[in-house]
């Protein structure tokens, strides 16, 4: 069940069978769907939560550094890897951070532009700004970034990679 009382299915990957996803879960290795509330597949790869943090940390590391198409291939075996709504949100949001950079550094203000905006409205929806026990993000001061840089585009200002400020709790 999640947090608004829908439940949420999984696919096996061998079979096609709907499992909930709590039982899921139990399965760490096996390729396996989500179904999503908007009815989308979407790939789950189960990793427990201590990968899930040192996945994501290790990707924040490499955005800070420039490294912003490795921080997301970092990142995203961590997305795959929970079937929780709020940490999937948090986690893409941040993978799309990254590409926004890949894409600023290929010269593309577009793809930058899109992926902010996606990045902002999964980040939005991270129910008080954690979803990942181990891990603080400062979330508003990350929108509150995101919002400027998107007025930079849009008024065609030079932009700069976001800052995370990000800790271990």
């Amino acid at each position: 069940m999640t947090g608004s009382g829908e439940a949420r299915a999984v696919v096996g990957a061998e079979t096609g069978e709907e499992r909930p996803a709590e039982v899921a879960a139990a399965g760490q290795g096996e390729r396996r769907t989500v179904v999503d509330f908007d009815g989308r597949a979407k790939a789950y790869r189960p990793l427990t939560p201590p990968e899930r943090t040192a996945a994501v940390i290790t990707g924040l590391r490499a955005y800070a550094v420039g490294d912003f198409f490795e921080a997301h291939e970092l990142m995203e075996p961590a997305w795959m890897g929970t079937d929780d709504p709020a940490e999937r949100d948090l986690i893409q949001g941040l993978i799309k951070v990254a590409a926004a950079d890949v894409h600023a550094v290929r010269g593309n203000p577009r793809g930058v532009a899109r992926n902010l905006e996606g990045a902002r409205d999964r980040l939005r929806r991270v129910p008080g700004g954690h979803a990942i026990p181990e891990l603080d993000i400062d979330l508003p001061e990350l929108l509150t970034a995101i919002d400027r840089r998107l007025a930079d585009l849009a008024a065609n200002r030079p932009t700069d990679p976001l800052a995370i400020t990000w800790s271990r709790r």
